[in-house]
């Protein structure tokens, strides 16, 4: 059985629903009016509970309008979903990152080939343009996933699939990667990537 999932957003999500651009959130994070508490970090990048976003804009000293057609859309997108309140709530998702090490693959390329392709199980969500699946979904499309395909095995790594079920996964994908200026500050001197 898959877990229900929960309503999330992305950053553009984020920033649509309060009718500005996506380098905003990055604004609101600098400045510390926006933080990860209410978001899991998939792939690389935060994904907010839908119910912290529709709050946000009445927890800000000035107030942000959100937009409600837009809040529907993206529920009826996601449906169907549950509004989570807590990150607990959440069922295990991944991106690309964490399903390429759940099936063991050598890159991230191999799958993003695939997934564009049609050949892999459709993603849960699609959020600030990225494939999401449940870990569920990933598990019980298995199976099938293997049978269609002539060169890769599809196995699921047991530790992975543990590590993300525990909520202790910290394989690729599991936090945020610092980039542009904030990777340039992030290295000491003489440190390269």
């Amino acid at each position: 059985m898959v877990a229900k999932k929960a309503f999330l957003a992305g950053r553009q999500e984020f920033a649509a629903l309060y009718g500005v651009r996506a380098q905003q959130v990055t604004s609101w994070l600098a400045r510390g009016a926006l933080n990860y508490d209410h978001a899991v970090i998939v792939s690389g990048s935060p994904y907010w509970l839908l119910s912290f976003v529709r709050d946000f804009g009445a927890m800000t000293p000035r107030g942000k309008e959100l937009d409600q057609r837009l809040l529907k859309q993206l529920v009826a997108s996601q449906e169907p979903g549950v509004w989570a309140r807590t990150k607990a709530e959440i069922p295990p998702v991944l991106g690309l990152q964490e399903a390429t090490a759940l099936f063991g693959l050598s890159s991230q390329q191999n799958l993003s080939a695939v997934v564009r392709q049609g050949r892999f199980v459709p993603p849960d969500y699609q959020l600030s343009g990225s494939p999401l699946w449940l870990l569920d979904t990933l598990i019980e499309a298995a199976p099938e996933i293997r049978s269609k395909s002539r060169t890769v095995m599809w196995a699921i790594v047991p530790q992975v699939e543990a590590a993300l079920r525990q909520g202790c996964y910290t394989g690729p994908g599991s936090v945020i990667v610092p980039r542009g200026k904030a990777a340039a500050k992030a290295l000491r001197p003489g440190q390269t990537v």
